[in-house]
């Protein structure tokens, strides 16, 4: 097998035979056996190559979703003896790392206090070991990070990158253990096992996604994107935030200066393009324009967006903004805009005791043409409660 293992193409093709045959159920042992020259020395990249094969061939991500962890235990070994230079100490993902090791230190206090709160049985042990789960939630900034900045890039300098969908897959799954757990210590004496259940769910997301990081996504993202980008990264980074540790001190990213400031004609008025920048900044609703290649092309600004964007996201396709469960919902609205069978699509649900309106319109030009979708998200909690009128000599 020494030629296989010398070839890169030949050793990705065995890699990926060993991994359909696993998946279509061939005996375990003398299959990780066989292939055992081959993975004991499986790589970062290749991981991500063949993960992203699978996909690429068809399988679906929930199926891709359910063996990676299968998959990964056979690679584990290799994958933590594989060494890789460490990012600098300024850089976007140590920062993210620093965050790892902070989550892992209240990981290590919940389970500490898990142990006396489920042996006990006592409501003050759970009203703390609830308190210490809650400060997991700051940690969903660390995912959107990854989600709208570290993944973009990567999908642009890495070929085998379709896999960093699965990856979101398990984040939303962090999401929705949060969740769960929220709802079960209302009456925690009363749901001790399905806490224990649910907790147990969440330490077997968020541990396997942090080595999943460190020794596969991060390793081939520092090989990958160019060193010029990753100060824009951690610029980029401002807006959502860190957790845990003190935000980083970046530098501005300036623009070049205008040599000429040209005005733009909009038919029923001429503004210059700082003029349209903060009319659209200050309305108070978040918009996004995606143009007829599915690609985004530009979002508002602002304070108070509702949801995360940054730049990192311009030009990229609309498909890969949106965790997986949810991409053919995407593209069934903006195939109708395109076939013209529809001209708006409309959607409501409630996000932090907040009503949230959520509303897509196709953008056509004088002829009818499609050129692109808008997408309109707005904060409705107080417009819901407005009764009676109030006119404008009335306001004070």
């Amino acid at each position: 097998m020494s030629e296989i293992i010398n070839s890169p193409y030949q050793r990705l093709q065995e890699l990926l035979t060993f991994t359909r045959a696993m998946i279509n159920g061939e005996p375990g042992y003398p299959l990780v056996k066989k292939f055992q020259p081959i993975t004991d020395k499986v790589t970062p990249t290749e991981t991500m190559e063949v993960l992203d094969t699978l996909i690429k061939e068809g399988m679906p991500i929930e199926k891709v979703k359910a063996w990676v962890p299968k998959i990964l235990n056979v690679f584990y070994n290799s994958l933590k003896e594989f060494k890789w230079e460490l990012p600098s100490h300024h850089h976007f993902l140590h920062y993210l790392m620093e965050e790892n090791r902070a989550v892992e230190n209240v990981l290590e206090d919940i389970r500490t206090i898990s142990r006396t709160a489920f042996s006990e049985k006592r409501k003050e042990d759970f009203e703390l070991l609830r308190q210490r789960i809650s400060d997991l939630i700051p940690y969903e900034l660390h995912y959107i990070k990854k989600e709208n900045i570290l993944f973009p890039y990567i999908e642009k300098a890495f070929e085998g990158h379709r896999c960093l969908s699965v990856m979101w897959s398990f984040h939303d799954d962090y999401r929705q253990s949060i969740k769960s757990l929220d709802n079960l210590f209302q009456t925690p004496l009363q749901n001790i096992s399905e806490i224990s259940r649910q907790l147990g769910k969440l330490f077997f997301v968020i541990k396997p996604i942090i080595f999943r990081e460190e020794q596969i996504v991060f390793p081939v993202a520092l090989r990958a994107i160019p060193q010029k980008q990753w100060e824009a990264m951690l610029a980029q980074s401002e807006e959502i935030g860190w957790c845990y540790i003190a935000p980083p001190k970046t530098e501005k990213i300036t623009k070049q200066e205008k040599t000429e400031k040209g005005m733009v004609d909009l038919d029923t008025g001429i503004l210059l393009p700082e003029q349209i920048k903060w009319m659209l900044n200050t309305l108070p609703v978040d918009i996004t324009f995606i143009d007829d290649k599915d690609e985004v092309r530009y979002f508002s600004g602002g304070e108070g967006r509702i949801f995360h964007r940054s730049k990192a996201v311009i030009g990229r396709k609309v498909q890969n903004c949106h965790p997986p469960e949810s991409v053919h919902m995407v593209e069934q609205i903006v195939n109708a805009f395109k076939d013209g069978s529809r001209n708006h699509a409309d959607f409501w649900l409630t996000m932090k005791d907040r009503f949230i309106h959520i509303r897509y319109f196709a953008v056509r030009d004088e002829k009818g043409n499609y050129q692109g979708t808008l997408e309109m998200s707005q904060d409705a909690t107080e417009l819901r409660s407005l009764q009676g009128q109030r006119r404008l000599l009335e306001w004070d």
